[in-house]
Formats: C-alpha cells, structure tokens, sequence
C-alpha cells in the first residue's frame, strides 16, 4: 500500500473530509497518466481483436483450446490479440497470437487477488492498469471486433458495455462473437423471452449486434468478412 492509500484510509478512519476531498482531486492526474500511456502504447499497434474469457479456464479445458486457436488464426488473418493479460482464456489467447508470430497485448489489471499477467505478451505490449473503467476505453477503441469465449462477471461487464456502445452509436459498430452456444443459450433464451418479448426492454435488431459460434474458424470468419465487406480500417 502507497503512503498515498494510507493517508486516504486513514482519512476515512478520522472522518477527515477535506483530507478526502484533496485526495480526490489528485487522483484525477493518476487517471489521466493512465489514459495518456495507454493511448500512446496501444495507437502503435495496429488492427486488434479483443479476445475474453474466465481467467480461471485450465488448460485442458476445450474453452482454452478454442482460445489458442482463435488467437493464433487472428494472427494469420493479420490482426493482433489483445486480452485482459492474465490466465485462462487470456493466456490461452496470448499463447495463440505467439504461436502464431503475431501481436500479442495484455492490458493487466491490479487486483489483491487472482490476476497476474501470462507469459505470452509481448514484452512491449504488456500495460498495467489500476482502473477497469480505463482499461475498457483501451479494449473497446483499439479493437476491431471482440471475441468471448465463457466467462463470469467480468466478461459479461466487457461484453454488455461494447453492445450497449454500439447500441447507442456512441461507437461504430464491429463483430460480436460468443463462442460456446451451450453455455451462452441460457442467457440467450432470457434476453429473447423476457427483454424482447415479456416486457419489451430491447428491440429485436439489438440481437443482430452479436452472433453465437461454436468453433475458433467461424469466430474469426465472422471478423473477415466484416471486413471484406467494410473495407478493414484501424478504429484510431
């Protein structure tokens, strides 16, 4: 812990509030050196896909399997990976974009638990951060599409925020992939019954903005033909 989180808690403990709000203020300089290396780093990368899943997929698990196999094909298909920089699906997508010769990034996030970044990044393309909500700018502007595999909260935080963007037009839109259709029908069959039909919360073109696979080749053809179609241009 910092000197500057201990005298924010102990600040807190004393009820000391101006003390917090100083806190506060600075922290708005944290926040834009993160946004600030970010763009720089990931600006000279070139056409990504973000790939996401549960960092807590094993290696003999299929999920990981079809991870390393989407990274490596997007590479092939000339575009880098870009994960969340941990294990699991992470790992195995950074492992693929190695395997493959390809732009392997890791966007690491500070967690007292769990999350440590994999072996597969490239040593210039490993960035840490402390805020998720900067770290998602970076997924979402340096992406040409997203690709998800299962996971848990977090993917589903990832793969709601890009839809919802996407939605509203505050992005231009790009390919939505979920592999797995076994573990996504569930959700699935919700959002159709009950958002669409029962209480008529989305519109039935807001499932268009996303497709459900079942192997790594249609995952990154999706991706392709999008971009035969649009013309491939780097979103930044």
């Amino acid at each position: 812990m910092s000197k500057e989180e201990k005298k924010i808690r102990r600040a807190f403990k004393e009820k000391n509030w101006n003390a917090i709000k100083t806190a506060d203020s600075w922290q708005i300089f944290k926040i834009m050196s993160e946004f600030v290396e970010g763009f720089e780093s990931m600006s000279k990368i070139g056409p990504c896909v973000s790939v996401f899943g549960s960092a807590r997929t094993k290696p003999g698990n299929k999920y990981y399997h079809q991870a390393e196999e989407i990274g490596y094909m997007l590479t092939q298909k000339g575009y880098g990976v870009i994960t969340g920089g941990g294990p699991g699906i992470m790992e195995a997508a950074n492992k693929g974009a190695r395997r493959g010769e390809g732009k392997s990034v890791g966007l690491n996030i500070e967690l007292p638990f769990e999350q440590s970044h994999n072996d597969f990044i490239d040593s210039d393309k490993l960035l840490n951060f402390d805020y998720f909500f900067i770290r998602k700018v970076m997924f979402v502007k340096y992406a040409q599409g997203f690709i998800v595999l299962p996971g848990g909260v977090g993917t589903l935080d990832e793969l709601f925020e890009a839809i919802t963007l996407i939605q509203t037009g505050k992005i231009a839109r790009f390919p939505i992939i979920l592999v797995g259709s076994s573990y996504w029908q569930g959700m699935i069959s919700w959002i159709k019954e009950i958002m669409l039909t029962l209480e008529s919360n989305i519109s039935p073109e807001d499932l268009d903005l996303f497709h459900v696979v079942d192997s790594p080749y249609d995952a990154v053809e999706i991706i392709e033909q999008f971009y035969k179609k649009y013309t491939l241009k780097p979103n930044f």
